[in-house]
């Protein structure tokens, strides 16, 4: 393999893919595809969502392009898929759980503490 360490080959992959913007009127196709897939899926990420959860379109977004960059260097012979690691699955959940655990606390304390209650318990018991 000509001494080229193959690390180095998927980690550059990724980045050779990604087609960049042009100053011209019309995109090539890759441009187009590239584009209408992100509006595609950021106009489905958005539609069940109120205007609230809109801010976090562009983390979920990058967030799943960058998951499945990575799933697709798996794809190549010698190399390493670093989800499935705990690590890098845990450093992604954790600060996404705790950032909504507390973001909801913040806007809706009554709500997200009501979650921790079993339905239809009785108001004396609550405390």
């Amino acid at each position: 393999y000509l001494g080229i360490p193959l690390i180095a080959v998927a980690i550059a992959l990724p980045w050779v893919l990604y087609p960049t913007p042009t100053a011209r009127w019309l995109n090539n196709r890759v441009m187009t595809l590239q584009g209408w897939f992100i509006n595609r899926f950021t106009q489905q990420l958005l539609l069940p969502i109120n205007l609230g959860g809109h801010k976090w379109a562009a983390l979920l977004t990058s967030l799943m392009l960058f998951l499945i960059t990575i799933n697709m260097l798996g794809l190549l012979p010698y190399t390493f898929t670093p989800t499935t690691q705990l690590s890098l699955n845990m450093g992604l959940a954790v600060p996404l759980w705790l950032a909504t655990v507390i973001i909801g606390m913040r806007n809706q304390p009554t709500a997200a503490l009501g979650h921790l209650l079993p339905e239809g318990t009785p108001v004396p018991l609550i405390p």
